[in-house]
């Protein structure tokens, strides 16, 4: 009963509303609360992304008409417009998977941290990864496999350092972020370095990757990711059910039975994976994870981050910045993480204008 009470006490006010509109859905062990508004949410960023999806096939003078796309799908496709499609449905394709990647990260990390700031971005996964990148460079590695691998890497010590250094009986919020921005900069540091001592050549090819572009994307690394995403959704909603009750408060999920630290190291260990893999393949893309869980939060007025919305936005977000980079900044073709950047600058000195308000 103290327990009920505790998470009555904590809802905040705002949220009757969206309880009244909300209706459970019993999964296995699970309840799922599904509200109007997140549904038509989920319906509006569905279409958005079909929307960029046939943009990013059709847009440009070698894009593909209604017509083509249908031949496509009969297959009688002529092989020019099966070339187009061999070149164009991987980027449209991996803007999609590796911004609901980022969202779901984002918005593991906000809920781990309890503060809109707390995502990859700042608490220097993606630094971390772009040092693997430069120190596998520095050996003498060339290929995407040894890239891939030294941004993996570099990602996940970054977080164990990161998780080690802001452990202190338990893991707090605010000195996980405290701790990943020191951490960040002490990386940007060593990466800046880098970029003003090393070969010419070394130096431009870690700064490309380090802009973070989706250009050049093809099956195979797209596959790899797809396979790694599709693994670890299937363990997003038993995470999901424990996060929302670890929101609640700590004593409170912990009387409601969840393991608080077990909980809180697979939060870490999934949304570092989910990180990790798309960068390793695209480059750290900034602002995504940041930018998306917020979004998806006040689009569905709920008290809570949602997954599923934070995927869905992110995956929207980084689509439509993609389209932005390839064809209305087409003659500067900005690789999509200085677009990202771009945007999600804006809205960080919004969030923190928002934030000092309050």
């Amino acid at each position: 009963m103290n327990a009920l009470a505790a998470m009555r006490r904590r809802v905040r006010p705002g949220s009757e509303r969206s309880r009244r509109s909300a209706r459970s859905i019993s999964i296995a062990a699970f309840t799922v609360r599904v509200s109007g508004r997140s549904t038509a949410v989920a319906v509006a960023m569905v279409a958005v992304l079909l929307g960029t999806a046939y943009l990013s096939l059709s847009l440009g003078r070698s894009g593909l008409e209604v017509a083509d796309l249908l031949a496509l799908v009969s297959g009688n496709a002529s092989p020019r417009d099966q070339l187009i499609l061999g070149w164009r449905a991987p980027r449209a394709l991996a803007a999609v998977v590796f911004g609901a990647c980022l969202g779901i990260s984002g918005a593991f990390f906000q809920s781990l941290t309890g503060n809109a700031l707390g995502s990859p971005d700042v608490i220097g996964l993606s630094s971390g990864a772009y040092t693997g990148v430069i120190v596998v460079l520095m050996v003498g590695g060339s290929g995407f496999l040894q890239v891939a691998l030294g941004a993996v890497i570099g990602c996940t010590v970054a977080a164990v350092a990161v998780f080690l250094l802001a452990y202190k009986q338990g893991l707090a919020g605010f000195r996980l972020i405290v701790v990943g921005i020191a951490v960040s900069a002490t990386l940007t540091s060593f990466n800046h370095w880098f970029s003003v001592s090393a070969d010419l050549d070394e130096a431009m090819r870690a700064a490309i990757w380090g802009a973070g572009s989706l250009a050049g994307i093809r099956w195979g690394p797209l596959a790899a990711v797809v396979a790694v995403a599709l693994v670890l959704t299937t363990m997003l909603p038993p995470i999901a059910h424990r996060m929302r009750q670890l929101e609640l408060g700590e004593d409170t999920a912990a009387a409601l039975g969840v393991e608080v630290e077990r909980t809180k190291l697979a939060m870490v260990l999934i949304g570092v994976v989910f990180t990790a893999v798309v960068t390793a393949v695209a480059g750290p893309i900034a602002f995504v994870a940041l930018a998306a869980p917020q979004i998806a939060k006040r689009l569905c007025r709920s008290p809570s981050l949602s997954l599923t919305s934070s995927a869905l936005v992110g995956a929207a977000v980084l689509s439509t910045a993609d389209i932005v980079a390839v064809h209305l900044l087409a003659d500067a073709r900005p690789p999509v993480g200085v677009v990202t950047v771009t945007l999600g600058g804006l809205y960080l000195v919004w969030l923190l204008l928002r934030e000092a308000e309050k």
